[in-house]
């Protein structure tokens, strides 16, 4: 369409609306994609600038009567000709009735006016829960409407935690030996299984590198210099996560992973 409308000499910064709902899980990569969004709108030449101002429900309320217009209205400005991205959007009402409901309620309309007398000329993503936002969408009339798609970001397969996991090992450059993917692999499958509404994702895998790569350099930094390969200075080993023990009833069930733990 952006094509279409400049071989038409049409004004692309005024033909689209940017708003958007991104639903799903702590993790799965939703701020990732609005930045990744804003580049593309950018390109496209749909927004001037293509920045992303990132944001959580919170900063748009102001702790009294008349100041959280003006906030909201601060933070769309620096948004303008990009994107203003609200993680848990539904922080801005904060479910409550009464004064902190009162200022959510000022805030919503605040951005209702924004987005409608600034169509175009910026996007707004809402972030957060499902059924979060389901309620926060319906908290003004007019809210749902002015947002013009909705995308669902479900949680990583383990397979995919797995493939983020080395990954996120590779940046470091670092490789994990058998035994340690072995344990890791299990560890994983246990967390994905029983997960729930508050599972991580990729920031629980990013947890489980940062500390096990912590305990890497420990262990390098316990051997002198002469003792340190570089084959051992670049490998994640047993020793590094073995503090990662899966659930019990899983993990019971491993037979080949030819390592024992204790406690």
């Amino acid at each position: 369409l952006s094509r279409y409308y400049k071989e038409n000499n049409r004004n692309i910064l005024k033909a689209f609306s940017m708003h958007s709902v991104f639903i799903g899980n702590p993790g799965t990569g939703k701020t990732t994609v609005a930045r990744i969004i804003a580049k593309v709108y950018k390109a496209l030449g749909m927004l001037e600038r293509g920045h992303l101002i990132d944001a959580d429900g919170g900063d748009l309320v102001a702790g009294w009567v008349g100041q959280t217009s003006g906030k909201t209205k601060d933070l769309i400005t620096k948004a303008m000709g990009g994107i203003l991205f609200i993680d848990e959007a539904y922080a801005i009402t904060g479910g409550t009735t009464g004064p902190k409901g009162d200022f959510g309620g000022e805030a919503i309309a605040a951005m209702i006016k924004e987005m409608e007398d600034h169509r175009s000329e910026f996007g707004i993503i809402v972030a957060g829960y499902t059924q979060n936002m389901k309620d926060f969408l319906e908290a003004n009339p007019g809210l749902k409407s002015r947002f013009d798609q909705t995308f669902s970001f479900e949680d990583f397969t383990e397979e995919e935690l797995w493939e983020i996991a080395v990954s996120m090992y590779k940046s470091k450059d670092l490789v994990v030996d058998s035994e340690a993917e072995a344990l890791l692999k299990v560890y994983i499958k246990s967390l994905y299984e029983n997960r729930d509404r508050f599972f991580g994702n990729a920031r629980s895998i990013r947890k489980i590198i940062e500390k096990s790569t912590r305990n890497h350099e420990l262990r390098m930094a316990d051997l002198s210099k002469k003792e340190r390969t570089k084959n051992m200075m670049s490998t994640i080993s047993i020793e590094d996560v073995k503090e990662f023990v899966p659930n019990k009833d899983i993990f019971s069930k491993q037979q080949t992973l030819g390592f024992k733990f204790k406690g």
